[in-house]
């Protein structure tokens, strides 16, 4: 089983969020996960060494955000490699099948999991059967770690570019360093615009029901010194009518072939105020996030999550008992409400099927 340890940044030898958060780490052979359950309050690190707990710690929650699950898993399979090896000896492919099956079902809605089970699949059946592969795993999983990060950078930039000097930007859920391997994706624009002097405020929304602005997002920005102020949900078309909005930038889970992009619940309603306001916006996720399987966002399944999460908080009771309750996690914002789509590899203005087909060429 997981052990459970707060300890210090230093301790794990991370990088001080005034640099960039990292909350997932490999170390003594064993993969550290920052619970993010327990921020802004505490900072508790969780340590795992056996895949299916992984697979829990991501359905659970101590985990999240597309490119970060997809990070974790990658570290999941070099547990189940280790594992299968020392079960099953030179048949140990065969014995990886189960443990990766529970992992890729862990959350269905963030494609990057399954990217980086399939990527980490075609890796490991390269490799020999009479040989112990988890150092050859060990490797290839860094190798996405540390390209997560980079491409997590490089959107910063290609983001940051489209905003004017001083803009005001408003944030959904939470695309920061905590969601990936470092920097973020929405929150690298919102990192690197305000260092280049092209964002003056941030406005977050709470995201409810799970609270991942409020409680990750306010706490990266005020990390780093960045003007940040709080809102509930509910209060954002307020803020798009006042004018003082120049774009909304948030990160995806996935998005189809066409553009469509599946993000945090409430992003869609977003969307919509901001078509009528006339306020950008922008999505922000690596080319990993793009299932070019999917014509089109009506294809993206949506995870439902446990209806407690919105008729509890913190375990107590805020509405009466009996009442239904639905909780979807995701919801699908289509193309044509978005003025422009940040990845590693280039950015997708107004995007629509054939323009997103170019961009892939692009880079494939």
């Amino acid at each position: 089983m997981f052990s459970e340890a707060v300890r210090t940044m230093k301790e794990l030898n991370l990088t001080t969020a005034a640099d960039t958060i990292e909350p997932i780490s490999w170390r003594d052979d064993r993969l550290y996960l920052l619970d993010q359950r327990q921020l802004p309050h505490q900072q508790k690190w969780l340590d795992y060494q056996h895949p299916d707990e992984v697979a829990l710690a991501i359905q659970q929650m101590v985990v999240r955000g597309a490119p970060a699950i997809g990070v974790c898993a990658a570290y999941a399979v070099v547990l189940a490699g280790r594992q299968a090896w020392q079960l099953a000896g030179v048949t140990w492919k065969q014995a990886m099948t189960a443990p990766l099956a529970t992992l890729d079902q862990a959350r269905p809605t963030a494609v990057n999991l399954a990217w980086a089970v399939e990527r980490m699949t075609k890796f490991y059946h390269s490799l020999p059967d009479d040989e112990d592969p988890e150092a050859a795993l060990l490797t290839e999983a860094r190798k996405l770690h540390q390209q997560d990060v980079a491409a997590n950078q490089a959107m910063g930039r290609l983001g940051a570019a489209l905003l004017d000097k001083n803009s005001t930007v408003l944030t959904h859920c939470n695309a920061g360093a905590l969601a990936t391997a470092g920097f973020g994706t929405a929150l690298g624009v919102i990192r690197q615009g305000y260092r280049d002097g092209r964002i003056k405020q941030v406005y977050v929304d709470e995201t409810r029901p799970w609270l991942q602005g409020s409680r990750l997002t306010a706490w990266e920005l005020i990390q780093e010194g960045i003007p940040t102020t709080l809102q509930a949900d509910v209060a954002a078309g307020l803020l798009m009518a006042s004018g003082e909005l120049d774009w909304i930038i948030v990160g995806a889970d996935r998005i189809a072939a066409n553009g469509d992009a599946a993000n945090k619940i409430g992003t869609y309603a977003l969307a919509v105020l901001a078509k009528y306001h006339q306020v950008k916006m922008m999505v922000v996720a690596p080319t990993a996030t793009i299932d070019w399987d999917l014509p089109d966002g009506s294809l993206i399944p949506i995870e439902q999550r446990d209806s407690s999460e919105v008729t509890h908080f913190n375990g107590e009771p805020v509405a009466p008992a009996g009442v239904n309750a639905v909780n979807p996690a995701f919801d699908v914002t289509p193309a044509g409400l978005i003025d422009g789509i940040v990845t590693e590899s280039g950015v997708i203005l107004s995007p629509t099927t054939e323009k997103m087909l170019r961009h892939r060429r692009s880079y494939d």
